[in-house]
């Protein structure tokens, strides 16, 4: 019914395959509590960047930049032109094109995946939309573009957009969503705002999801109660979604996703308003009926992309979750004993750069992009 198995699914859903990209690249050396930490830059010139994917067989990386541009960074580093066929994005403010993954047929059927921030909305108002294009075998254009859906009503100005894809062991395709910055829209059950929602490759909706049936209620949501998520993964070891959200001025959440659950925004929140002032909503930091946060920060360092590890080639770092951090600037990692979160240590913050995404890559290391006007790509590992 999904389609034929995948071989191999990295947390994010991007395709692994134990393939080792050659990059000629300019390496920097940093400490860290497990060894001295390498940072190798694999390519700059990147506007915005704000997601990547691994091409099989030593293909090269996929990377989306905000404005509106899909490329390819070969195996030497070499940054393509704009990848045609890459549908027209609302780059206003915190939109613009998003995150990108591998079907997990891709061998197969090529399928690329890509959210981005979608206009046509009241007033000038743009939501997030999701679609998928067949890549040409020659890597330079998305072929057949089709919207498999749309976030609705469109509410944003601009702001919380989320929006992370995640395919699961099953090939079903979950979708963050920020609350386009109108809170209370994240409880209401007949809109897509802060929402996690759950659909095939195809954008159909599965008869098991969770509200599937109910009068007024959206049967694509799987959870709700977000407020703009920029981080989710695929937890390896167990199967079940993880996802990291902005609070407002503080509370930065990491949730694990349980099918049907309310998190909580905007009626529980460890935040405040920038203004210092309470969330007009908020009724305390955990709200009965509402799932509190599996972890937290109460000063917020603004988290976005995350990967669990799980490679052979940096055996210290199994078991540990990466979150990429843009207003502190650093990578975080989190110590995992089972599910519970034993330790933290804040890395990179040398670079002095704000990281968008993080990546197991099939070769064993991590890889990370830096969201500047002058963007960059970095192989990180331990020396």
């Amino acid at each position: 019914m999904l389609g034929k198995t995948l071989l191999a699914i990295c947390c994010a859903g991007v395709l692994v395959t134990g393939a080792v990209p050659v990059f000629a690249a300019q390496n920097q050396q940093f400490p860290s509590e497990q060894g001295t930490l390498s940072a190798t830059r694999i390519t700059k010139g990147l506007e915005h960047p704000w997601a990547l994917a691994f091409l099989p067989d030593k293909k090269g990386i996929l990377v989306t930049e905000r404005p509106g541009n899909l490329r390819l960074v070969s195996p030497e580093g070499k940054l393509s032109a704009p990848l045609t066929g890459v549908p027209k994005v609302w780059a206003q403010g915190q939109g613009g094109l998003l995150d990108i993954v591998l079907s997990p047929d891709f061998n197969a059927d090529r399928m690329v995946y890509l959210s981005y921030a979608e206009g046509g909305g009241e007033d000038g108002t743009a939501g997030t939309a999701v679609g998928r294009g067949r890549l040409s075998e020659d890597l330079t254009q998305l072929k057949d573009f089709k919207v498999i859906f749309r976030q609705e009503p469109k509410r944003s100005t601009g702001y919380h957009f989320g929006s992370r894809l995640v395919f699961d062991r099953h090939g079903y395709l979950f979708i963050t969503l920020g609350e386009n910055n109108d809170r209370i829209t994240a409880q209401d059950l007949d809109k897509l705002q802060g929402k996690i929602v759950r659909i095939y490759p195809d954008g159909k909706v599965p008869d098991d999801n969770p509200f599937v049936g109910q009068q007024g209620v959206r049967p694509e949501i799987w959870s709700y109660g977000h407020r703009n998520p920029q981080g989710a993964a695929l937890n390896p070891w167990s199967g079940i979604l993880w996802e990291n959200e902005h609070g407002p001025k503080g509370g930065d959440e990491v949730n694990i996703i349980e099918r049907g659950k309310n998190y909580g925004w905007p009626l529980a929140t460890y935040g405040i308003n920038y203004s210092g002032e309470p969330i007009p909503e908020a009724k305390g930091k955990t709200v009965e009926g509402t799932v509190a946060p599996h972890h937290v920060w109460e000063k917020s360092p603004a988290i976005s992309g995350m990967a669990f590890y799980d490679a052979d080639r940096f055996k210290v770092w199994q078991h540990n979750l990466f979150i990429g951090a843009l207003a502190s600037q650093e990578l975080i990692r989190l110590q995992l004993e089972g599910d519970k979160v034993v330790h933290e240590e804040r890395l990179l913050g040398e670079l002095k750069a704000r990281i968008r995404d993080v990546r197991q890559g099939p070769d064993g290391y991590l890889y990370v992009l830096t969201d500047e006007d002058d963007g960059a790509l970095y192989r990180i590992g331990l020396e």
